[in-house]
């Protein structure tokens, strides 16, 4: 995935399901923390970026979200609401942090379960969400 990204602009797409050592009682799933995980990995990239990642059935973990969308100002909208990502990691407590972020994905259910979703967009300007 850094790979994906130091490789220039761009868009990659990828499905299946991640695992999560569970070191800690936080909430949050695997989607929720690979999504947090990817904006540490990327904070020092120089060049804007989003990425996504979502389970196809709307549920992540034990938890109202599908998973996250996360880009360039994540780690700096958690870090203003005062909070500390890495430790929230060792946690594995994504769900607030994420939540703090404005960045959670919630879809609802969507009746389907075919695989995780993530999609990395590197440059080509700030990425828009139609609503």
């Amino acid at each position: 995935m850094a790979k994906a990204a130091r490789g220039g602009p761009g868009l990659t797409l990828w499905g299946g399901e991640t695992t999560v050592v569970l070191r800690g009682e936080g909430r949050g799933g695997r989607n929720q923390e690979l999504a947090l995980r990817v904006a540490l990995a990327l904070r020092d990239l120089g060049a804007p970026w989003a990425f996504l990642s979502g389970g196809t059935d709307g549920r992540d973990g034990p938890t109202d979200a599908a998973g996250a969308i996360v880009d360039d100002g994540t780690l700096a909208r958690i870090a203003a609401a005062g909070l500390d990502v890495e430790a929230m990691l060792a946690r594995n407590d994504s769900y607030p942090a994420l939540r703090a972020a404005g960045d959670l994905l919630i879809t609802g259910p969507t009746g389907t379960n075919v695989a995780d979703l993530q999609i990395l967009r590197v440059g080509l300007g700030a990425p828009r969400l139609a609503g």
